[in-house]
């Protein structure tokens, strides 16, 4: 079985909201090598959180509630990398910690950079599991490998621009296969020399500090997110790739980013990676007619 960690724990819970019965119900539209590993995000005005600017505004009750209906495992995004002691007494964060700890009959888990986060959320929560954040761009496999062996961590989410990189992949272990987690369809520059600083950008304006916007190097900068563009990209992994090259040799997770994005855009990435084509139409139209849902 293939897991999906999909974006928009927070973001997109009006989508899922719709989507999550059509995967229960109508099965036979998806794919049967799938399922849903995850889904991920943060609440818009989060200090730990971290990786993209957050929107996230449902409430964290309905949120819990839904996922515990589905029996689908949280992850909270707390992926600030500029976090200090200071920081780790919010007031939200801390309760955000208490509410998903332990709700539902699967474990939850958090997406980190920090260390320092890490060894405060373990003392105070330890029911949850740990993702290391690909914000911390771990382009040297070397490093990549190091990250793996550490036990504080589920899973590993490595730089995209080790996405193909199968000579070392291959040579890893089972265990350590079954640990790293691929983004998919990252559509940041591959010869981005910025990458790091992006992230930290983000995470001082989570901080709340009055920074200037991070001027993006990519000469397609003004394109904006677009899935054509990502399906371009050299470390891009579509359906075939998963089917044909990674699931044979091992590996089982994969994370879709998105949660800067629209609803619109974030239904094409599902309908892309987790439903039939021929079944494409079918839920698309269910997703568009729902009366309570805006797309855009």
């Amino acid at each position: 079985m293939i897991y999906y960690h999909l974006p928009g724990l927070f973001e997109f819970y009006s989508l899922y909201e719709v989507f999550l019965p059509l995967f229960r119900e109508r099965r036979e539209y998806f794919y049967d090598w799938c399922d849903i590993g995850s889904i991920y995000g943060a609440p818009g005005d989060s200090l730990w959180g971290g990786g993209r600017v957050g929107f996230g505004d449902a409430q964290p009750e309905e949120v819990a509630e839904l996922l515990r209906e589905y029996n689908i495992s949280a992850r909270l995004t707390f992926s600030n990398s500029l976090l200090g002691e200071k920081h780790l007494s919010d007031k939200k964060c801390n309760a955000l910690c208490a509410l998903y700890e332990k709700n539902g009959q699967v474990p939850n888990g958090v997406i980190i950079h920090s260390d320092l986060l890490l060894d405060h959320i373990k003392k105070k929560y330890p029911a949850f599991y740990f993702v290391s954040s690909t914000t911390k761009v771990l382009t040297d496999f070397k490093d990549f490998e190091v990250e793996l062996r550490r036990e504080d961590f589920k899973y590993v989410v490595p730089d995209f621009r080790l996405n193909k990189r199968f000579d070392e992949l291959n040579g890893l272990s089972e265990g350590q296969k079954l640990k790293v987690e691929f983004l998919c369809n990252e559509c940041c520059w591959f010869d981005c020399y910025d990458r790091k600083k992006c992230y930290e950008n983000v995470s001082r304006k989570s901080l709340g500090e009055d920074c200037k916007d991070h001027i993006c190097v990519s000469p397609d900068a003004d394109k904006g997110y677009r899935f054509s563009l990502a399906m371009q990209n050299p470390g891009f992994i579509g359906v075939q790739d998963i089917q044909n090259i990674y699931e044979p040799a091992g590996f089982r997770h994969f994370k879709i980013e998105g949660r800067s994005l629209g609803s619109a855009v974030i239904l094409e990435f599902l309908l892309y990676y987790m439903v039939k084509p021929e079944y494409q139409l079918n839920v698309r139209e269910a997703i568009y007619l729902d009366s309570m849902l805006d797309l855009f």
